[in-house]
């Protein structure tokens, strides 16, 4: 008959020549010619028990209970089927994913009114993470069932609770999968198809316009055509012709830019801008609730990383030009005071609660860390480095380390800056909370400590800029149910910002100090990167939660830290020599916004609600029309970006 489906626990050889005789019996009843599919099945009715010498049991859902479970987005159906006799049963279920957190009442299922006639609840179960229930009998709160178990969306599942036999105390917890979940990712699996489609595209194109051959024949036609068009046009003169351009109106050549810098900016910023928008709404583009990585945690480090080696490269060009350092003093003051005065009254997320007063106005943000990050590690540069000679670059060996022991001031900067860190966050009493707290709070940690939410990191910004000028929508509210105020952007935080923005310090330091040694380079870049990586390895114990120091992005630990300057590090260790030495990409589209990505930032900030970027959806409830939409709105911002470079329109500060 294949009724039970292959996910199941319940045997499929359970039914006896008497049951099978049923189903056709029903089948007429119903007049049909044959016996009813399982979806037929679960339409007509909810639970039939048929009598056989087996005891088995026909799972099907009834219509009428289904319509009180409105299922959204990442959620299934969940049916809790309770035969115990004289039993009400509490059912308790969290994600495994949330760390060491209480189990939530999910439901209450009374007990089976009389043989044949089970209590039944419908609940709707999350989908995004593997779940955790759990069935305790009501009246003496003790553990009758617990079963771990990876829901998949819209999909519809029967949790059968019965004695294993009449007359034995024995009791078995069986899960049916009625109706088979949709693959939520496939959206995303075709999307990444099609994008795969287009580079192997435009690489052919590319490589077709390399032969000489093509080039010929296009050249030919093109010139047959430009040819007629000129005999045929006043302007096809001779003289004119001819005339060469005056040697005033000639551009002088632009300086050398590194490439691979502007299209590792443009591809943290792309990929910032499609989170920003929703990225699909799935689990993966949001940020992570606490401890460990998604997609979105990469983007924002990454851009600091970049910021960093873009300051050292773009001073040591402006102290070679002969630029004065106090005038360059004043021009990092104004540029951090239009970054932060940017984040603070343009791109504030509090205007989601309503008109922007200064009592609910979020303070740290964003915008703000760039320029407080950019202010200190800019006058940290300005007032140590000097610039690099040009004749010394291609002197200096594979093994050199000028580019860290000249430096020596700046190191020790940061390495007392990171000391404050730790000693604020391991050190710090923090009034209710164990000190040196790293958790979520809320139901995390068995829910010990409700309001202690990133422990010192949480208690600092409460206590210098009060609970109102902080994010209060925090993504540890997501799996850990936490109540008070915490900003990811908040001020320790920003303490590993520079740090993070420093080792970008680094990564400029070398493009530019073993500019004709690109060997040299690529050493250094791989170097740093195992270093790094070897760093976060020994502070996580290479685990999510059990670490000295987990990577969690929103208290942007030290991990944090070492962790995605290590991936940065190794990332410019593809790029440069793909982009910059070998010239096999030219960074496109990317490229493109990382030229001008405050313009994009903020303008896919104040637009994100207007049309073209956003639109009403069909079904807000499909993950396939926010990843379109998501995507439609990202790559418009590319295309803007595209259209101002051509146009050579940046927006500077």
């Amino acid at each position: 008959m294949d009724w039970y489906p292959e996910k199941t626990i319940i045997r499929k050889d359970a039914c006896t020549p008497m049951f099978v005789a049923a189903l056709f019996t029903i089948a007429k009843t119903w007049k049909q010619s044959k016996c009813p599919s399982r979806e037929e099945w679960i339409k007509k009715m909810w639970v039939e028990e048929i009598p056989s010498s087996r005891g088995c049991h026909i799972i099907r859902e009834d219509l009428d209970k289904k319509k009180h479970v409105e299922l959204k987005m990442d959620q299934a159906l969940l049916l809790i089927h309770n035969e115990l006799p004289e039993t009400n049963l509490t059912v308790y279920w969290n994600f495994d994913r949330c760390y060491h957190c209480l189990l939530q009442v999910l439901a209450t299922v009374p007990q089976s009114r009389k043989a044949g006639r089970p209590g039944v609840a419908a609940v709707a179960v999350g989908t995004q993470h593997g779940s955790i229930l759990q069935l305790n009998d009501t009246a003496e709160d003790k553990e009758v069932c617990r079963l771990e178990y990876k829901f998949g969306e819209f999909g519809n599942y029967s949790f059968l609770v019965k004695h294993v036999r009449d007359g034995v105390s024995e009791i078995a917890c069986d899960l049916v999968v009625n109706k088979e979940p949709v693959d939520s990712n496939l959206p995303v699996c075709i999307a990444f198809l099609v994008g795969v489609a287009l580079v192997i595209v435009v690489s052919f194109l590319r490589f077709l316009l390399s032969l000489e051959d093509f080039q010929n024949w296009i050249s030919k036609a093109i010139n047959s055509r430009e040819t007629d068009r000129l005999i045929n046009s006043e302007l096809g003169s001779p003289s004119r012709a001819s005339d060469p351009q005056p040697e005033a109106w000639r551009r002088s050549a632009a300086p050398l830019r590194l490439r691979c810098v502007d299209t590792f900016r443009g591809m943290a910023l792309i990929l910032m801008v499609f989170v920003n928008y929703g990225g699909g709404k799935y689990w993966y583009f949001k940020h992570s609730s606490w401890n460990g990585l998604t997609v979105a945690d990469l983007v924002f480090p990454w851009f600091v990383f970049i910021m960093g080696a873009s300051i050292f490269l773009s001073m040591a060009s402006i102290l070679q030009r002969g630029c004065s350092k106090l005038r360059l003093l004043g021009k990092i003051v104004w540029r951090s005071f239009l970054l932060i005065c940017i984040g603070i009254f343009v791109v504030n997320p509090n205007y989601c609660l309503g008109p922007l007063s200064w009592e609910k106005a979020r303070i740290p943000g964003v915008l703000q860390r760039l320029g407080a990050t950019y202010f200190v590690v800019a006058v940290l540069e300005l007032l140590f480095a000097k610039p690099v000679p040009e004749t010394c670059a291609s002197e200096r060996s594979c093994f050199s380390l000028l580019d860290i022991t000249a430096s020596w001031p700046q190191w020790l900067f940061v390495l007392i800056l990171e000391g404050v860190w730790l000693a604020l966050t391991f050190f710090l009493p923090v009034p209710g909370c164990p000190t040196g707290y790293l958790g979520p709070g809320g139901i995390g940690d068995g829910g010990r400590y409700r309001n202690c939410t990133g422990g010192a990191a949480g208690y600092v910004d409460r206590l210098l800029l009060g609970d109102q000028h902080l994010y209060q929508h925090p993504s540890s509210a997501v799996l850990y149910h936490t109540e008070v105020a915490y900003d990811p952007e908040g001020i320790l935080g920003t303490i590993n910002s520079i740090v993070m923005a420093f080792l970008g310090v680094q990564a400029g330091k070398i493009l530019l100090y073993y500019k004709d040694q690109t060997r040299g380079i690529l050493i250094r870049f791989a170097a740093w990167g195992c270093l790094l990586g070897l760093v976060s390895v020994a502070l996580t114990k290479a685990s999510e939660n059990e670490g000295f120091i987990p990577v969690n992005k929103n208290l942007w630990s030290v991990s944090y830290v070492t962790t995605l300057s290590s991936l940065a590090f190794l990332i410019l260790l593809a790029l440069y020599p793909v982009v910059d030495v070998k010239g096999l990409w030219t960074g496109a589209p990317f490229f493109y916004p990382g030229m001008n990505s405050i313009l994009v930032y903020v303008g896919h900030e104040v637009f994100a609600s207007y049309f073209p970027f956003q639109w009403k959806l069909g079904d807000q409830q499909s993950h396939k029309e926010h990843l379109v939409q998501n995507t439609v709105a990202t790559a418009l911002w590319v295309l803007i970006a595209y259209v101002l470079y051509k146009k050579k329109v940046f927006w500077k500060i």
